[in-house]
């Protein structure tokens, strides 16, 4: 263990020397492993940030909630798109058989999206994202009411004039300050008074934040806009009974469905159960092929820098030749000299590795707004960032410290 300390000591010092004595030829030598494990680490910090925030947007949904609407979540060459077309979208009566007949379901809710403007007094906001929801919605959908309440049974099923809105919609709307609980909105030129205020969620990539989100009860809206058209989005999300599967509920949702659809033994379905787990795997592939892009990206970065570290353990160890024979010659073993090679060329792939990993780190602090997510540097791919350098280094400066190592003691004194 001494005998190591030592050698790592000693590799080290000659590894900083050499640094330091060649500027230049260090410098060339280090930015390929630096821009190298840079491109590679960027892409799967990039890539795993925002498989993060994807997959924090779908399980969002819930994993045991299944949308009803009248296309599938599922795409591909074959995707039959002219026959959902023709598919009735969901309605608030495909809702009532299932809160009358299933015994499986624990809360189900209509909604329909539209975008409005928003006002209050001298201040509004154009486009803003207004849900129409019936009672339930607070327990099929994740979100934290952080200031007021949800609507009551009584208020969703009479269409009161009532709205819970989120952060973008506060401060876009109400003083720093100002309670908006119990003040009034208006949409669609009618009064709405606002009775909560929903917990602050950030960007999501799937378009589905609550805080640009205005949620009014949707046997008000219903009387505003056909709640049967498509583009009003008009869809149930349905959340099975604790101990109580996905395929259990979807099966006695199916069998609900046809009946009240009033669809023949042998005709198709005319809807769609589609599950968060869909979205899921559906991305799987992406992230795969892009983290597959980064590797080849990096990859030649990689190998041009193991050159240059194979060329400038080669010139080390040719400029040393004298100094190996003299420490051969007082008793120096082989392993020693390799080792102390390795070990240096290791030192110089790690600094380049670790440049690499710093810029990194320093794009992460201030490219998230430009992202629109939070990008983070996770201690995983940090890890890999280092492991690789530590290969790429123990790989390129192998041949070279053999070779140093097989030197004969005189034949290298003699060498000046």
């Amino acid at each position: 263990m001494h005998l190591f300390i030592r050698l790592l000591k000693e590799s080290v010092f000659f590894a900083s020397h050499s640094l330091l004595a060649n500027k230049l030829r260090t410098f060339l030598s280090l930015l390929g492993i630096t821009i190298g494990i840079f491109a590679i680490i960027t892409v799967f910090t990039v890539v795993d940030s925002l498989e993060k925030n994807i997959r924090g947007s779908i399980e969002s949904l819930g994993n045991n909630v299944v949308i009803v609407e009248k296309w599938p979540w599922s795409f591909g060459p074959n995707y039959p798109w002219w026959k959902y077309m023709l598919r009735p979208t969901a309605q608030i009566s495909d809702l009532n058989a299932i809160l009358k007949h299933s015994k499986t379901v624990e809360a189900a809710t209509f909604k329909v999206d539209v975008r409005k403007t928003v006002q209050r007094f001298s201040s509004s906001i154009e486009n803003a994202h207004i849900c129409g929801v019936t009672g339930g919605y607070e327990n099929v959908s994740k979100f934290q009411v952080e200031n007021g309440r949800f609507f009551s049974q009584m208020e969703a099923d009479n269409g009161k004039n009532v709205a819970i809105i989120g952060k973008t919609i506060e401060e876009g709307l109400f003083s720093p300050g100002e309670n908006p609980v119990g003040r009034e909105i208006k949409i669609f030129g009618r009064k709405f008074t606002v009775i909560g205020v929903v917990k602050k969620e950030g960007e999501s990539l799937l378009g589905d934040s609550k805080d640009d989100q205005v949620m009014i009860p949707a046997n008000f809206i219903r009387n505003i806009i056909d709640v049967r058209q498509e583009n009003n989005q008009p869809r149930l999300a349905i959340k099975a009974k604790e101990g109580v599967s996905n395929e259990q509920m979807k099966d006695e949702l199916t069998g609900i469905l046809r009946a009240e659809r009033r669809l023949s033994p042998g005709s198709e379905d005319n809807f769609a159960l589609n599950e968060a787990s869909v979205l899921s795997k559906g991305f799987d592939g992406l992230f795969d092929v892009i983290g597959t892009v980064g590797w080849i990206i990096g990859g030649f970065s990689i190998l041009v820098g193991g050159f240059g570290i194979a060329n400038i353990m080669f010139v080390s160890v040719k400029e040393r030749t004298n100094l190996i024979g003299i420490q051969k010659s007082l008793g120096a073993k082989n392993y020693f000299i390799l080792f102390q090679f390795l070990i240096e060329a290791v030192f110089l792939s790690i600094t380049g590795g670790s440049l690499g990993l710093f810029f990194i780190w320093l794009i992460t602090l201030t490219a998230g707004d430009s992202f629109g997510m939070e990008i983070t540097l996770t201690l995983s791919n940090a890890v890999l960032g280092l492991t690789v350098s530590f290969l790429i280094g123990i790989i390129s400066g192998f041949v070279p410290a053999y070779g140093a190592s097989q030197l004969d003691p005189v034949e290298a004194i003699r060498s000046n």
